[in-house]
């Protein structure tokens, strides 16, 4: 037979189950896949339970239900003040993903080049790729993993189609602020390029502070899409619900890789993911307060054993600058280390580079019943206490 498609013929098995077969291998504790391990909402999953025997289970709208565009549009606008047609600025995907590749299939035409910032989502690369784009990267380092004008001149040219950018970033936790973002929307208008902006734990925001979306910065609204995740506001990662919010250009030139891709989502869930949008300030806050509360708990029982935790501004993760653990390797080592000998399964941050990674970070999933993530620090106390 003759070879398939070189990006994807030539991927490995991801780390994520590399370390998840591992850690079944050992019985470790897994915070290494960065999903919650709870039910979700009640009322969210009643909604949908029934629809699915009540509702329409036939091909919805290709754009995605009224409903669900319209809830999308008043949650654009009740959190970040922004003006949005439901009809002709929303489509709805089968999960954040497809969201991007949809986006990138879109907008990339072969040799175009892409900006992009790592450490980065896996599945960001293989996509770029496959769409024809040619990467160029944005290094960040702990423990701020910030930018500054030098590193955006180094990634920009005038070759720029588009820029993929993670607020809040996935896995360094990190949420980018005003200065930051007005920086990156320069080089983006001197560039004449677009911006996918995945901003799916745009709920996962600590500390008092508010996720400042890239759409809603002056001279971005016409450039970006911003796309969110029903699978981490609800915590229901399984969903595979995604909403993307773009000018009408945009979203039309979306749309049309949309409906070659999956073309629809089920349409069930979209009408719970529409009842969830339109849920109170408690629901909101409460998740916030509760995730921020698993944060702590982890990151405090790391600093009660004199490992340094870095800096978590919001996301599922908190990383581990494992120089602290007196450890004698890298990332992926002292990873395998933790499975085989402590039984606590993490992540190398090293994963998420493709040029010069970083190899002194681990990152941990705190988004998991308290009874895990005590089972894990009491592991990690036998080995480093």
């Amino acid at each position: 037979m003759k070879p398939g498609n070189a990006v994807f013929s030539g991927l490995g098995t991801t780390v994520f189950e590399v370390m998840s077969r591992l850690a079944r291998q050992h019985g470790a504790v897994n915070l290494g896949q960065g999903f919650p391990d709870g039910k979700g909402p009640e009322d969210v999953l009643r909604v949908a339970a029934t629809a699915v025997t009540d509702g329409w289970n036939q091909y919805p709208p290709m754009l995605g239900l009224p409903e669900l565009r319209q809830a999308v549009a008043a949650h654009d606008k009740r959190f970040y003040g922004l003006e949005v047609d439901p009809d002709t600025e929303v489509v709805v995907t089968s999960g954040a993903t497809e969201a991007l590749a949809a986006a990138l299939f879109a907008l990339i035409e072969p040799g175009d080049e892409v900006v992009l910032f790592e450490p980065l989502y896996d599945a960001y690369l293989p996509l770029v790729r496959r769409a024809g784009g040619v990467p160029k990267f944005v290094h960040l380092t702990p423990p701020d993993w910030s930018f500054d004008r030098a590193a955006l001149a180094r990634a920009f040219s005038p070759r720029t189609k588009a820029v993929l950018f993670n607020n809040p970033l996935n896995p360094a936790a990190k949420v980018f602020g005003a200065a930051e973002l007005d920086l990156l929307a320069e080089f983006v208008e001197g560039s004449d390029a677009t911006v996918i902006c995945d901003e799916v734990y745009e709920h996962l925001v600590f500390d008092g502070r508010r996720h400042q979306p890239l759409i809603a910065r002056p001279g971005m609204r016409e450039r970006c899409l911003k796309i969110g995740s029903a699978g981490k506001t609800f915590s229901l990662t399984g969903w595979k619900v995604g909403y993307v919010t773009a000018a009408p250009a945009l979203a039309t030139l979306l749309g049309k890789a949309h409906q070659f891709l999956t073309f629809t989502t089920p349409p069930n869930l979209q009408t719970a993911v529409a009842y969830g949008l339109a849920k109170g300030d408690d629901y909101y806050d409460g998740f916030v307060a509760e995730l921020q509360g698993k944060r702590d708990r982890f990151a405090a029982g790391l600093a009660r054993l004199g490992l340094a935790a870095l800096p978590c501004d919001g996301t599922y993760f908190v990383n581990l600058d494992i120089g602290s653990t007196g450890f004698d390797g890298d990332d992926q080592a002292f990873c395998r280390h933790l499975i085989e000998e402590v039984g606590v399964a993490a992540i190398p941050v090293s994963a998420f580079y493709a040029e010069s990674p970083l190899s002194t970070v681990a990152r941990f999933c705190f988004a998991k019943q308290d009874a895990v993530l005590d089972e894990a620090l009491a592991r990690l106390a036998k080995r480093f206490g």
